[in-house]
């Protein structure tokens, strides 16, 4: 029943979500080894969990390192925009894409 409206069950805390990808991830809490150091790596400072978006690497965390590099490079490295800018960019691209992260 819950697949039929979108949702599915997480398995960290047994509560119905809205399924985001279709692609497998490893939770969080089930991370181990070289994905739990990735996490650690690319996780919110001010709320220490990791982002959907990188989850999607979870199979592959090298590739997550890869995708933490490359947001930084862009987001704080050199660059004739300015912080704000690239930020009202990553904000309109994601409307155009209908994205809701």
């Amino acid at each position: 029943m819950l697949e039929a409206e979108g949702l599915m069950k997480d398995p960290d805390t047994d509560m119905p979500r809205r399924t985001i990808a279709w692609i497998e991830t490893v939770s969080e809490a089930r991370a181990s080894g070289e994905l739990k150091r990735a996490y650690r790596r690319s996780a919110d400072p001010a709320s220490g969990k990791v982002d959907h978006i990188m989850q999607i690497h979870s199979l592959n965390p090298a590739s997550l390192l890869d995708h933490l590099h490359l947001y930084k490079t862009l987001m704080y490295g050199d660059s004739p925009l300015s912080r704000i800018q690239r930020e009202m960019i990553g904000v309109v691209v994601s409307a155009i894409n209908r994205c809701k992260y």
